[in-house]
């Protein structure tokens, strides 16, 4: 079966986006640092991103403005806006994350990536639908912001399967337990 996995940016306090929702200050201490965190990887594993629509504009705004950096996944959008410009590339989905999340889990493919934003992301933490939590986390202190997690009923265990650093910028790799 298809895994699941966040595979998100986050500052060391825990925050996705700063108070003003912006994600200039990803990166790690080197500003001329030209690594990409183990990206590559990750991405060859993958074919199907989900994210929400705020997720969306940053990318298109913020992250890359002149081209989808998705090319050859199909990105799937939630959003309760009507979009006309769904393509085989870009799907605006209008469900539940959770319903969309069941509907890929049962077609073959690669891994599915949680992309963003913290909602979507904590509404498939609160039904345990996560398998795998694969975290860059940022050197900076934002001190308030978009928090990655919100609180939960329960204490979901996690086990460490890996972790590295370069450039200032710690990955770490969970599994459910």
């Amino acid at each position: 079966m298809r895994k699941v996995v966040v595979y998100i940016a986050v500052s060391l306090d825990g925050y996705i986006a700063d108070r003003h929702q912006r994600i200039d200050w990803l990166g790690g201490q080197d500003a001329d640092y030209q690594g990409e965190y183990g990206y590559s990887d990750f991405i060859a594993g993958v074919d199907d991103v989900v994210m929400g629509y705020t997720t969306y504009r940053q990318v298109v705004d913020e992250l890359a403005p002149n081209q989808w950096p998705y090319a050859g996944l199909t990105s799937h959008v939630l959003t309760h806006r009507q979009e006309t410009t769904s393509d085989d590339q870009i799907k605006f989905v209008n469900s539940s994350v959770v319903d969309l999340v069941a509907t890929l889990k049962s077609q073959p493919g690669k891994s599915i990536w949680i992309c963003g934003g913290a909602n979507v992301i904590n509404q498939l933490v609160e039904q345990d639908l996560v398998d795998e939590y694969y975290l860059t986390i940022m050197p900076i202190l934002l001190g308030d912001g978009v928090r990655l997690f919100d609180r939960h009923e329960k204490a979901l265990p996690l086990r460490l399967v890996s972790s590295s650093s370069e450039n200032g910028v710690v990955t770490a790799i969970y599994q459910r337990r």
